[in-house]
């Protein structure tokens, strides 16, 4: 049998009540010559008997012992045969055109490494809520991945595998193994591999029109340790100062600047405006300017931050709702 033309990637642990639709997503997608490599990562929920329900040749399921997410990417991307990969998180879901869409755009511009495209949010139950991303597609640099991200979430990008492979490594502990997520990372795992990408491997960024993906939001779940997630995200900094130090010091203080606006939404959605304001706070301290390239989400997340500590958490949940849906 040939090889596909596009692996898919999905990392499967503890997520019984969305991986159905997960799998759905990706065997209704208009371009057929893909594989789905399910990757079970030692959970105990029903999740691996729902995806082995699914009668599909196209679909593999390779099981391990419990790595995390980092480990169970490494794992697909290690299975995967097609010189295309692509990455879905089990509880979000595909644009029925997005392969097609992406394979088209790598096939005829050879020198792009990543392509991605935008995405929907939903809440727990499927609902869009109003909140999207819309990154940058064109002229994207490594300063505009290490300060915003433009791919915006694991879901989102199709990967050339010759070019992804430039950032293999052997696994630190099994020499036999290889890496390209860092499994040491249990969060930032995602924006630490595109910026080594981009920076330390000059790997070509370029998106394309459209809300792809429907990336899902688990109501209060959602970053539900802030300080965690900041440490995670100063780390990853450490160690792109260490593979390029120019370019931190160039941008360190904008992509810290614009991290500490994005915990400050997340906070204030997950109820906690005190810690959502000292956060925005830090943020215009150390680099005014977040608030000159993006003035008006800038704007709108303090006067969010301002208008939550005024009303309380649960009145401003209630505001919310009818815009964030089951996540406010």
């Amino acid at each position: 049998m040939t090889a596909p033309r596009m692996s898919v990637v999905m990392p499967v642990y503890n997520v019984e009540a969305y991986i159905a639709e997960a799998i759905e997503s990706v065997l209704d997608q208009t371009f057929e010559d893909f594989e789905l490599i399910v990757v079970d990562d030692g959970g105990q929920d029903g999740s691996m008997d729902l995806a082995r329900s699914f009668d599909d040749p196209r679909i593999r399921i390779v099981s391990q012992e419990n790595r995390g997410l980092a480990g169970a990417r490494n794992t697909g991307i290690a299975e995967a045969q097609a010189p295309y990969i692509a990455l879905l998180d089990p509880d979000d879901r595909w644009h029925e055109d997005k392969l097609k869409l992406h394979f088209d755009h790598l096939q005829a511009n050879p020198h792009i490494g990543v392509s991605y495209a935008g995405s929907r949010m939903i809440d727990e139950h499927g609902a869009v809520i109003s909140a999207a991303m819309r990154p940058k597609l064109t002229d994207v640099a490594a300063g505009d991945i290490l300060c915003r991200n433009p791919i915006g979430n694991c879901s989102a990008p199709v990967l050339r595998r010759t070019a992804l492979d430039r950032a293999a490594f052997p696994h630190p502990q099994e020499r036999t193994r290889t890496c390209w997520f860092d499994e040491s990372f249990r969060q930032s795992e995602d924006i630490e591999l595109w910026v080594r990408l981009a920076s330390l491997h000059e790997v070509s960024f370029e998106g394309i029109e459209g809300l792809l993906t429907d990336c899902r939001i688990i109501g209060r779940a959602l970053s539900a340790n802030v300080v965690k997630q900041y440490l995670s995200w100063s780390r990853m900094l450490d160690i792109a100062r260490d593979n390029a130090p120019e370019l931190v010091a160039e941008h360190g203080d904008a992509a810290r600047a614009y991290q500490l606006r994005y915990l400050a939404r997340r906070s204030v959605q997950l109820g906690n405006a005190d810690l959502a304001n000292d956060l925005i706070s830090r943020a215009a301290s150390l680099a005014p300017r977040i608030f000159l390239e993006e003035p008006v989400k800038s704007t709108v997340t303090w006067g969010a931050i301002k208008l939550a500590r005024l009303t309380g958490p649960e009145r401003f949940r209630r505001l919310a709702r009818p815009y964030l849906k089951a996540t406010a």
